[in-house]
């Protein structure tokens, strides 16, 4: 066990493995980026504009989370 072209055979078999599936993830991602550009092109992303519930729902929520930090401090309101 002591022969060095076992040990160079079997890091060049190893360093083989691994290019390969480094090789075929990459392919994989680059399909799934692929995928998602074309989703992206069919359906563009609209801005959403703000109606007027989100903003009272969003205040209120700011509300709370004051009134919660409050509390956590140990003021009194």
């Amino acid at each position: 066990m002591q022969d060095p072209v076992f040990y160079l055979t079997m890091a060049m078999a190893a360093l083989s493995a691994v290019a390969i599936v480094a090789m075929t993830l990459l392919r994989g991602w680059n399909g799934w980026l692929d995928l998602k550009r074309a989703e992206l092109q069919h359906h563009p992303i609209e801005p959403a504009t703000p109606s007027v519930g989100n903003r009272i729902e969003v205040a209120d929520l700011k509300e709370r989370i004051r009134k919660l930090e409050a509390i956590a401090a140990g003021v009194d309101l």
